[in-house]
């Protein structure tokens, strides 16, 4: 990822992409690139749909409102997503559009919001989470979307976890108190994870008693200091990366 090109515009397109293949933007396309990049007939920028890889694209033709892109080259081959399932109570508003973005430059697979007793957000818009977690994976480089989940009640949602799955349950009570020790006992790196981040009341003994019930569990504690929950969603994102994910 070191030698990516940064510079170049790249969008998000929900149409097949192949070599001489031509794609007419959307509104919001055509807008992004036209009036907000200022591109021109001629110009290049980077486009995938996370599922054929990332093409270097060509503005064919440019309007004042519209614009057609066509198909030069493939710069990237298509990457799986790795099946990291992030669970979370839903936060209100410009705190929840954070979280998702931050998930998603994390290495989240699949967003997943969830119900708790004491979660303060009546609803979840899962259209702007996903306008979120394309806009973060447009900006960085990432070539998958992650899956946005209906949203469930809580014990709904635990109790359709595969008995496989490693479960990294983030848990002020925790027995251990170095989060690197407690992830490093669970061994080798598990082909599917989950993480669990509740709501900041907290979770209540019947929701952990839930958890802790589950085959595969990992006990978490952020240290000292009280996190907000979107700050415990980069945290525990980035310890997970680092001691069983992609950072190893």
């Amino acid at each position: 990822m070191a030698s990516y090109d940064f510079r170049a515009p790249r969008l998000f397109l929900d149409a097949p992409l192949e070599a001489g293949g031509r794609v007419a933007l959307d509104r919001a396309g055509a807008n992004y690139l036209l009036n907000v990049l200022r591109l021109k007939s001629g110009d290049d920028v980077l486009v995938f749909n996370g599922r054929d890889g990332e093409w270097r694209a060509r503005m064919a033709e440019a309007g004042r409102k519209a614009a057609d892109l066509e198909m030069m080259e493939r710069t990237r081959p298509q990457t799986q997503p790795a099946d990291l399932l992030y669970c979370f109570a839903p936060l209100k508003a410009a705190r929840l559009d954070y979280m998702v973005q931050k998930a998603v430059e994390m290495g989240a697979g699949r967003l997943k919001p969830v119900f708790t007793r004491r979660t303060q957000a009546a609803r979840v818009n899962l259209e702007r989470m996903r306008a979120n977690a394309i806009e973060a994976a447009e900006q960085c480089g990432i070539l998958s979307i992650p899956a946005v989940e209906p949203d469930e009640d809580f014990s709904t949602a635990i109790g359709s976890l595969e008995p496989e799955r490693l479960v990294v349950f983030c848990d002020e009570d925790a027995p251990v108190a170095s989060p690197t020790a407690a992830l490093g006992q669970a061994g080798t790196a598990p082909e599917k994870l989950a993480v669990i981040v509740g709501p900041e009341g907290g979770f209540d003994d019947a929701e952990r008693s839930l958890v802790l019930g589950l085959p595969r569990v990992v006990r978490v504690s952020l240290g000292p200091r009280v996190l907000r929950a979107d700050t415990a969603a980069v945290a525990v994102l980035a310890l997970v990366q680092a001691v069983l994910g992609d950072w190893r």
